[in-house]
């Protein structure tokens, strides 16, 4: 009797099991706003993408599930609101706040000074993601046009226009399903691998990371919302201030930066999956160094003839193109730089904040 009975429900969890597995490869994937997650419902939503190495003390992590990704963040409980004008903020680290908390970052700066157009408040989304890739980000604001922006401000540097920096981004190199459209619709110089899309990719088996990852990101929600901890801060080493003598960047040599190498093809693109939506590009701030052959570098990234070149051909481009454009390199104290020639300090943060408001207001208000 014992025997029958739990071979009967042996099968039954083996039949469901199937079925359950079944409806997984032959239903639509639940994906997008419609995403099942504690965020913006049992919890509050994240001021920033999730990401970090250290989940036990920062209640965060890195995933590469996109859907998961703006399903925690604040911007997927706002859609259809018509009470703000939203600004999308996107770029690399810079931007997401390495060594920041949320309201030091430069979303969180702006969001401080209760910036409004005609009565109306406007709400700054922080979609910044740690690495430097124009493809990332080209995938990022594809996602991000789902919640209606008004403005999307893209802060860049050079750092993210040679072409072996794009899929360099574990965020892009994960997702070929997302950047393979992209590559063949705007005739990126780039080789994707197109996702093997099988059966059994499809089942629990197959997507067993992706559910494991948002399962860690849901239980780490309830421990961030109590906490407030999404980034663990360590002391860190300053950006160099003395620098070497080789004037290489990549594997270019002086006088010419070739564009072929460079991803340009990234700028009209983000002007098309915009859309009607206004596009401001930054040039964002870099640490200009005053130590050690800093007459042939910058900081420890740019030599002086590479990033010369860089920021005279972004310029020209953007006008061709009509994007509005700030050339915002020299704008920071090169003291206000920490780890990076990239990351700001809090003043950094609040002092590009003041000088960009102006510029925002324009853009959104007629």
């Amino acid at each position: 009797m014992n025997t029958r009975f739990y071979r009967n429900v042996l099968l039954k969890a083996l039949l469901l099991f199937v079925i359950f597995n079944l409806l997984l490869v032959f239903l639509p994937r639940v994906t997008g706003k419609d995403q099942l997650s504690l965020y913006n419902n049992l919890v509050p939503g994240r001021q920033r993408f999730p990401f970090g190495e250290a989940p036990q003390q920062a209640y965060n992590f890195s995933l590469y599930d996109l859907d998961a990704m703006f399903s925690s963040h604040e911007v997927s409980a706002r859609t259809g609101s018509k009470d703000e004008f939203r600004v999308f903020l996107l770029g690399d680290s810079s931007v997401w706040g390495t060594l920041l908390k949320p309201e030091e970052t430069l979303a969180g700066q702006l969001n401080a000074a209760g910036l409004s157009c005609q009565g109306v408040p406007v709400k700054f989304y922080n979609h910044g993601y740690p690495t430097i890739s124009l493809t990332k980000d080209l995938m990022v604001l594809e996602r991000a046009m789902r919640y209606d922006p008004d403005l999307i401000i893209w802060l860049t540097t050079l750092e993210a226009f040679p072409l072996e920096k794009q899929l360099a981004s574990p965020l892009a190199l994960n997702n070929p399903g997302r950047i393979q459209p992209l590559v063949e619709q705007y005739n990126l110089p780039l080789e994707v691998t197109p996702p093997a899309e099988d059966f059994w990719s499809r089942t629990l088996w197959g997507q067993r990371r992706d559910l494991a990852d948002w399962l860690r990101l849901q239980v780490y929600g309830v421990m961030w919302a109590a906490t407030g901890f999404d980034q663990f801060y360590t002391d860190y080493e300053p950006a160099a201030w003395d620098l070497a003598a080789d004037e290489n960047y990549f594997e270019f040599s002086p006088p010419d930066l070739p564009n072929e190498q460079l991803l340009w093809q990234a700028l009209p693109a983000a002007l098309d999956i915009a859309g009607g939506t206004p596009l401001l590009l930054v040039n964002e701030p870099i640490m200009i160094s005053a130590g050690e052959n800093s007459d042939v570098h910058y900081n420890f990234f740019y030599p002086r003839w590479a990033y010369d070149q860089y920021r005279e051909e972004l310029i020209q481009r953007a006008q061709h193109l009509a994007i509005p454009t700030i050339d915002a390199w020299d704008w920071i104290d090169p003291h206000e730089f920490t780890n990076s020639a990239i990351h700001l300090t809090p003043v950094g943060e609040e002092a590009l904040a003041q000088d960009l408001k102006d510029e925002i207001l324009d853009g959104l208000c007629p």
